[in-house]
């Protein structure tokens, strides 16, 4: 039968259901957010990679973090962008896959980073005098690498398994990019266990990783609260606050979109909270570490000051 069908070679994506004039409001407000997003990242990496204080396994780390983020808007809102202003152009059937792809490959590489950087929390504070000989820089570019190793061939493992499905129509995909379960749901075959496997991979990949950082940060809860000096503890939770609140925001978007509880109308809730995830994650990361992150802070003092005429 799947012979006798068109064989689908590319999708249209729905997007979001509004009229011209909000898909322009909306053109404008996404394009300044993604402005905002790509500065916000890229000022990070410019401190950390100009200013000497900040050559430390933390902002090492925070730098992958702005490196994901920067890839998640772009590989996410300029298509986005392009639908608002035709929302009938076409995403070619190779180009939908590989949208797919890099998305998994950031998501999940974020997820571990935020590990790896709660590990560093771990040793900076209940283990200081041993910090400096368990996180050399081997180790460091080690966990990096792995985090990167680990998100690349798990989202090649949902590429293979995707790549034998036939699409032979509709051909609307209801989302604003290629999600990969908006994509499922156009194969002209049984896409169950396909389904089963991303959930159950959703399910592993968010729990495990989430359960070690709470249980991270509940002996750093326990190790500052033994620091006698109000300032070193001040210090812990200021660069532990920061991580916490990214931690908040990305955990929680992704176990509601994969793992939570469906009620309402669960494909409109998902897509908001995907765009959330894509779009504002990406834009607040940064100003959540430079806020509330005085080493951040005064190098942006510093480098700002260096450029000021004498």
């Amino acid at each position: 039968m799947i012979n006798n069908q068109t064989v689908v070679k590319e999708f249209i994506l729905m997007g979001f259901p509004v009229g011209p004039d909000m898909r322009m409001f909306l053109l404008g407000l996404f394009s300044l957010l993604y402005a905002f997003t790509l500065m916000g990242n890229g000022v990070i990496l410019g401190l950390i990679s100009l200013e000497a204080r900040l050559h430390t396994p933390m902002y090492f780390f925070l730098s992958h973090l702005a490196i994901v983020d920067i890839s998640y808007a772009c590989n996410t809102v300029p298509q986005m962008l392009a639908n608002l202003l035709d929302p009938v152009k076409p995403i070619s059937y190779p180009g939908c896959l590989t949208q797919t792809f890099l998305f998994l490959t950031f998501a999940l590489t974020e997820c571990l980073l935020l590990v790896v950087m709660s590990y560093d929390r771990y040793v900076a504070i209940c283990h200081p005098l041993r910090y400096s000989v368990i996180m050399n820089w081997r180790m460091c570019i080690s966990l990096a690498l792995t985090s990167w190793a680990l998100g690349f061939l798990l989202a090649l493992a949902h590429l293979i398994l995707l790549l034998p499905l036939p699409f032979c129509g509709p051909q609307k995909i209801n989302h604003f990019f290629c999600e990969i379960l908006a994509i499922l749901k156009l194969a002209c075959a049984d896409t169950h266990i396909n389904e089963i496997l991303v959930l159950a991979g959703a399910a592993s990949v968010l729990v495990g990783p989430l359960s070690s950082i709470v249980i991270s940060y509940m002996r750093i809860l326990c190790a500052v609260l033994r620091i006698q000096s109000r300032e070193g503890r001040q210090k812990a939770f200021s660069t532990c606050s920061s991580h916490l609140c990214v931690v908040g925001l990305f955990y929680g978007t992704a176990i509601i979109m994969y793992i939570g509880p469906k009620h309402g109308n669960p494909k409109e809730q998902k897509k908001y909270l995907l765009l959330f995830h894509s779009l504002f994650n990406p834009m607040l990361n940064p100003l959540i570490y430079s806020l509330r992150n005085h080493e951040v802070k005064g190098a942006l003092k510093r480098v700002l000051g260096k450029g000021r005429p004498f």
